[in-house]
């Protein structure tokens, strides 16, 4: 089969369309028919064994990838289910995760999958998988966010945040977004009843805007005490990774430093990581499908790349400047 495959950590130079064997599923397994896949900064950090200190991890690596292919974000077909898997069959239309998903085939288990919704195209349906758990894990299970609070999103724009707006609209809450100055009306055309151009306003001063309920930081580019100004004082902030290539620590000194504050102060300072697949999984892709098929939830595509041109798209999404989710058709 086709796949794009690294044999080292580095730049997204070094991957490349290889054919390979498709993966031998086991009597848990379920063997997808990959139709697209997206790309998040996951797959970056994972392309570079980035921060330096993940690679103590069992799921990266410590001198070369443990993952050879390219991938978590699925949408496709089941091709074939062990003996042990119930609730599934060949020809089942699915999203979810799938590890070495820029490939024609790959395997995952099906507590990682659910049905497709039937309104999605498959480039659609790749987008949802980490970004709309993510958001849904800051917004409703993290930051319990409800009804009439007001919330804030940093990285509105984004994979995270486009899903993270709707999410908290669809909740009730009065969401302010916070993107470039080319992302306003698509944050504001999702349900941000205010928006805040970074690049003209300081939203981290309280004076301007007033103090907020819950702000999720997909970013992580200010430094914790100004976000604290803008929570109330019992206000929820959600820090959601963020960083740069090439740092040792990355994001990870940053989210300790939250949990380190935390216990010293009222307001309460959270943590999600995105990390994939990884806590109730299931349970949150049977989440974000509901909103989609209440109609409370769209994913937005920014781009779409060929399989062969994946590396470019890796690229764009490193850059962090990605409009909603970049993804990767596969041919069939």
């Amino acid at each position: 089969m086709k796949a794009i495959v690294q044999e080292r950590f580095g730049p997204p130079d070094i991957l490349r369309l290889a054919d390979i064997d498709p993966p031998r599923i086991g009597p848990g397994d379920v063997l997808v028919r990959v139709h697209a896949a997206a790309l998040n900064p996951y797959d970056w950090h994972m392309l570079r064994g980035d921060p330096l200190a993940a690679r103590l991890t069992p799921d990266v690596g410590l001198t070369r990838p443990k993952a050879p292919v390219l991938g978590i974000d699925a949408a496709g077909v089941v091709e074939a289910v062990g003996a042990d898997v119930g609730g599934l069959r060949p020809g089942d239309e699915v999203l979810g995760f799938c590890p070495g998903s820029c490939a024609e085939y790959a395997r995952t288990t099906a507590d990682l999958l659910v049905p497709k919704p039937t309104g999605l195209t498959f480039e659609q349906a790749a987008a949802v998988p980490l970004a709309a758990v993510t958001a849904l894990r800051g917004i409703r299970t993290v930051g319990r966010v409800r009804a009439g609070q007001r919330v804030l999103i940093n990285g509105a724009g984004g994979g995270v945040g486009t899903f993270a707006v709707q999410i908290g609209a669809a909740l009730g809450a009065e969401v302010t977004g916070v993107c470039s100055t080319r992302n306003v009306e698509l944050v504001r055309s999702l349900g941000a009843a205010q928006v805040v151009d970074y690049t003209r306003e300081d939203f981290t001063d309280p004076d301007g805007r007033g103090r907020y309920d819950v702000v999720l930081d997909n970013v992580g580019n200010r430094p914790l005490r100004r976000l604290r100004r803008m929570l109330t004082p019992a206000g929820t902030l959600v820090a959601n990774g963020g960083g740069s290539p090439g740092k040792v620590f990355g994001a990870m000194g940053a989210l300790l430093r939250v949990l380190v504050v935390n216990a010293f102060v009222r307001q309460q300072l959270r943590v999600i990581l995105p990390a994939a697949p990884a806590g109730p999984t299931h349970e949150d892709l049977m989440g974000v499908t509901a909103l989609i098929e209440a109609g409370e939830l769209t994913p937005v595509v920014d781009r779409t790349y060929p399989l062969a041109d994946a590396p470019e798209g890796v690229r764009h999404v490193e850059q962090g400047h990605a409009r909603g989710k970049v993804v990767v058709t596969v041919p069939g």
